[in-house]
């Protein structure tokens, strides 16, 4: 019932942003009050804000940046669950996520070879969508 190092009270709005953040992926602030406006009229902008940056203190959510000027948010990837990496349109704006395992040892072996040992990366490929290719 209690969130992060201060202990701070779960409250159903902050209960509702962290929901509706679980089920909707790559919101920025906008975007995620809007959608749980929906539910709760009565939530402000500034308790979205707040409860973002609490849930990024604790360690539960992770903000990006995707090219688009914005921070974006998700539920931060549980260290059982796979790794994944991005593909953004640089037209619309659509995001999709990726795994390829591949990858991932390609990017370990390349930093083992200039002597590094990864302990987190990102990789967020630009390009157009199918869609926006048409």
């Amino acid at each position: 019932e209690r969130i992060g190092r201060d202990h701070q009270r779960a409250t159903p709005q902050r209960l509702l942003v962290a929901e509706v953040l679980f089920h909707h992926r790559h919101l920025n602030v906008d975007e995620l009050h809007r959608k749980a406006r929906e539910r709760d009229p009565t939530l402000g902008y500034a308790t979205v804000w707040r409860t973002l940056k609490l849930l990024e203190a604790c360690g539960l959510v992770h903000r990006s940046q995707f090219g688009d000027g914005t921070a974006r948010y998700e539920v931060q990837v549980d260290a059982h669950e796979e790794h994944h990496d991005h593909m953004i349109c640089t037209r619309c704006g659509t995001i999709v996520e990726f795994e390829n395992a591949a990858i991932e040892a390609l990017q370990v072996e390349v930093a083992a070879k200039f002597g590094f040992r990864l302990t987190s990366h990102r990789m967020d490929l630009f390009g157009l969508c199918p869609k926006c290719q048409a």
